[in-house]
Parts: structure tokens; sequence; C-alpha cells
């Protein structure tokens, strides 16, 4: 096989690749932080005394936990279009994550949370605290800082996912590799540096995430 590398198209196309990073890193970071929001409202909920929103959580939890990611992207884009509800792509591609990683999001900080004695919630109901402020000011960071990693590698798994996007022609760095590929037919030279710059986002997210682990979680050094 007479295959000689060839990597200007690569070099041609790189500002559209960086740009590429960018649009991942984007939709990584909005995503999270959707899922973040979705995952601590869903564990509220889930644990209400109020069945019917339990049972909406489990139900939630359940459906996307069960169906593929790329299934519940096309749902968003394709299907909700006849309920009235248009999203572009981008819009499409963060909502399409958040509300994915917030089911996994709710399972993994219920866990955390389900962790910590029930003598602690106790003594904040002792003295004097509302429900709420139990779970903000008692609950929520120890159990944050059990279920940090866990919670790490699925963000990173989020992060990864932010390729399926894709699909729908949202701005990301799969899908300028593609193009560049489409157009220049250098499979190998295209996806050997995509695979190398999904390497150093991971990378940049899981720094992050050390750094507000050490930052917000560590414990106080006597």
């Amino acid at each position: 096989m007479d295959y000689k590398l060839d990597f200007s198209p690569v070099i041609a196309g790189m500002p559209s690749l960086l740009l590429g990073c960018l649009g991942t890193l984007t939709l990584a970071i909005c995503g999270m932080a959707l899922g973040m929001l979705i995952g601590v409202g869903g564990v509220f909920l889930r644990d209400s005394s109020f069945k019917p929103f339990r049972w909406l959580v489990i139900g939630f939890v359940e459906i996307i936990r069960n169906t593929p990611f790329l299934v519940q992207i096309f749902f968003i884009y394709f299907a909700l279009p006849f309920a009235g509800i248009r999203l572009n792509p981008t819009p499409t591609a963060i909502v399409a994550l958040g509300v994915n990683g917030g089911a996994y999001a709710i399972e993994i900080i219920r866990g955390g949370i389900n962790s910590i004695a029930r003598g602690q919630t106790e003594a904040g109901l002792a003295l004097g605290l509302h429900k709420a402020e139990v779970f903000r000011f008692i609950i929520l960071k120890p159990a944050l800082r059990a279920i940090f990693p866990s919670l790490t590698s699925q963000f990173i798994l989020l992060t990864l996912s932010t390729s399926i996007a894709s699909a729908i022609s949202a701005y990301e760095l799969t899908s300028v590799s593609q193009r560049i590929e489409s157009e220049s037919f250098r499979s190998f030279e295209v996806y050997f540096t995509d695979t190398f710059f999904y390497l150093i986002i991971s990378w940049m997210i899981m720094r992050l995430f050390a750094l507000i682990s050490a930052r917000l979680l560590s414990y106080p050094v006597k």
C-alpha cells in the first residue's frame, strides 16, 4: 500500500479546527452547567414529599439513561418542531447534553447525598435550619466531595459526546473535521489531528475539575 501522508489540508484548515475546538468547549461547558442544574434540582424533587414530582424525576432518569444520546438529540432537533419548539443546532446540542448529563448527575449526586449520615441532617434541623438550608450547607458540599471523581468522569464523557452534535451540523470539532475530510479525502491525517485535539480538550477539562476540587472541595489544612 503506497500511501503518503499529507497534512497540508489539516494545516490549511487549522484556524477552522481551532474554532471547532472552541465550539466543542462551549458545548461541553454549557452542557455541564445545565446538567448540574438539572442534577441538583432533580435530586431535590426526587426526595420531595409530593409523589408526582418523585415519579416525574424517576421517569425522566429512566428514559434518558435507557435511550441513545443520538436519538435524544434527533428527537429535540427533528421531533419537537412538530410541537412548535424549534431550536438551532447549537442550542439543541446544549439542551441535549444538559438533559443527558443531568439524568446521570441526578443518580450520582443522590448516591453521594445518601452516603451522608442521617445524624448530620437531624443536627441541622435541630439547629433551626430550613430543609433547603440543611441541603445546601450540610449535605451538598460533603456529598459533592464524595462523588466528585464520578462526576468528573461523567462530564468528560459528556465532553466527548459533543462529537455526536455533528449529526445535526452543530459547529464543533468533529463537524469541522468532516468538512475538511470531505474536501481533501485525507481521512487519516484529519482524524489523527481530531483525536489529538480531543485528548487535549479532555485533559483541559480534567485539569479544570482538579482545580475546582482543590479550591472548593478540599478539606481545610490545619
